[in-house]
């Protein structure tokens, strides 16, 4: 099993939509690096939910359900469908992430923008620790 971090504004899809679907396709990629990554997933992966603009936290957990497709809407991009795992009790914020040794070589403190990103196990089990799982 992989461990990623998928980023969204709240106000385009957040994680009460993504809860509210029951599951989405994540599609809208358009970076290489995000696409590479889009493509290493598989299904039974997990991400961190992201919330980008001013939230910046993370604020739940998804589940891969999907194998990596064609993008209908865009030739050479990748989509992927997820599920909502469980939520966070509390929001973690980029702040606290920045703040925590353990965190700090993560590739969201050090290369912020990218959408779709790859997370370390004990970099994820970290978070979901400090936001304390939600039922």
């Amino acid at each position: 099993m992989n461990y990623w971090l998928l980023k969204s504004e709240p106000g385009t899809y957040g994680w009460d939509d993504l809860v509210r679907d029951g599951r989405t396709v994540w599609d809208g990629v358009r970076n290489f690096q995000a696409r590479k990554n889009l493509r290493a997933m598989a299904p039974g992966d997990v991400a961190l939910f992201y919330h980008s603009g001013d939230a910046r936290s993370v604020v739940g957990v998804a589940k891969i359900v999907s194998e990596p497709d064609p993008d209908p809407k865009a030739e050479d991009w990748t989509v992927v469908d997820i599920a909502p795992e469980h939520g966070l009790k509390e929001e973690v914020t980029l702040e606290r992430i920045k703040g925590e040794k353990a965190l700090a070589e993560m590739v969201l403190v050090r290369q912020s923008r990218l959408s779709v990103q790859p997370v370390r196990k004990a970099e994820f089990d970290a978070i979901v620790k400090l936001g304390g799982r939600a039922r």
